[in-house]
């Protein structure tokens, strides 16, 4: 279904105006051209993964673990972004998968909210756990965005029901004169932006409105650890815990359609 999907689009993709306008928003500290985003070179990297529950395949961690909704109990666990990981890692098991769900938590120092090192702090467990865990080929860091006071709407509605909006996120590893980041290097930066593309067109198709459009910014974001590293802000603090719960079960249709 996939393939189908990405073969009817595709005449369109190839007008790298009409693709930037409708499915990027860049980022004023980096810049994108029609050679790194080559929508037909990047609909035809093949992402699939052999489905084997006996090891584990997927990760699910939280660079920002603090992030909560409009409506989550101080305290609860479970009404935070870490909550929306378990269930997101439940939703992937149920495709067969083997997903560890990393809980730690990378954003407080001495009890105190400090993000400043929370990618040096996950970087460093990840990698012990890919270490442990070698069979891992697909690493999701789940976040909640934080928007400012805005009119935009963030919300959307599937099969009856009030559900967060999603929106993938990639960081290029250069700046806004092309320059690549050479202090962050990406051996995995042409698969990155093919996952988020790829899930991206196959939203557009089975959930409209479900995503917004996928955002780029310079840096890398702890996206060089594999080859289908993929960096989802779902939701937003105007968010509720409900819309934002069930936001989970799209998401891991989409990947599963991808890794297929």
């Amino acid at each position: 279904m996939a393939a189908s999907i990405f073969s009817r689009v595709l005449p369109q993709l190839t007008d790298f105006s009409y693709l930037l306008s409708n499915y990027y928003t860049v980022d004023a500290d980096t810049v994108a051209d029609a050679e790194l985003l080559d929508a037909e070179k990047l609909l035809a990297v093949d992402l699939s993964i052999e489905q084997d529950s006996s090891v584990p395949q997927i990760l699910i961690y939280h660079t920002h673990s603090q992030e909560a909704f409009a409506d989550s109990v101080e305290g609860e666990v479970s009404d935070t972004v870490v909550g929306m990981g378990e269930i997101l890692a439940d939703e992937l098991r149920s495709y067969g998968y083997n997903v560890i769900h990393d809980t730690g938590v990378y954003d407080l120092v001495d009890g105190v909210l400090d993000r400043s090192a929370a990618y040096d702090y996950a970087r460093a467990s990840v990698e012990a756990i890919l270490e442990e865990n070698p069979t891992i080929e697909v690493i999701i860091d789940l976040h909640r965005d934080g928007v400012d006071g805005s009119e935009e709407d963030f919300v959307t509605e599937i099969d009856g029901y009030a559900t967060s909006k999603i929106m993938f996120f990639n960081g290029l590893s250069r700046n806004s004169d092309g320059e690549a980041l050479s202090w962050l290097p990406n051996a995995y930066l042409m698969e990155n932006l093919a996952f988020s593309l790829q899930l991206q067109v196959l939203a557009n198709a089975e959930f409209p409105g479900f995503t917004r459009k996928i955002y780029l910014q310079a840096e890398r974001y702890n996206l060089h650890l594999r080859a289908r590293s993929l960096l989802i802000e779902a939701g937003t603090q105007l968010n509720t815990v409900e819309e934002e719960r069930r936001a989970m079960a799209p998401i891991a249709d989409l990947i599963w359609q991808v890794l297929s």
